[in-house]
């Protein structure tokens, strides 16, 4: 049981990781949205591609003040909470495994 255990906190840093993928690209997602890149950029691509399904449905609701975006801070709000859940969850039960 030790060793199914490890795996699973090994699950939990990969998904811990996945996390802090995510809010480091969200940042730089913010960042992009200050300098106006260049859309054709391989770079901006990717960022896009990853960031918009997750914004995509915050920008939705009425969470513009003055030209100012709110959604991102909701969405780093609702993944943080996620994220404590989920690793919560999983290092739970790895620990009713020992």
């Amino acid at each position: 049981m030790f060793v199914l255990a490890e795996i699973i906190k090994g699950i939990g840093l990969l998904a811990s990781l996945v996390f802090d993928i995510l809010f480091f690209l969200l940042v730089v997602r913010i960042i992009l949205s200050w300098v106006n890149p260049d859309p054709y950029n391989e770079f901006v691509k990717i960022v896009y591609r990853i960031t918009d399904p997750i914004l995509g449905p915050f920008r939705r609701l009425p969470l513009q003040m003055g030209g100012i975006d709110l959604s991102p801070i909701l969405v780093f709000i609702l993944l943080s909470v996620l994220r404590n859940v989920v690793l919560n969850v999983i290092y739970q039960f790895a620990l009713k495994l020992v």
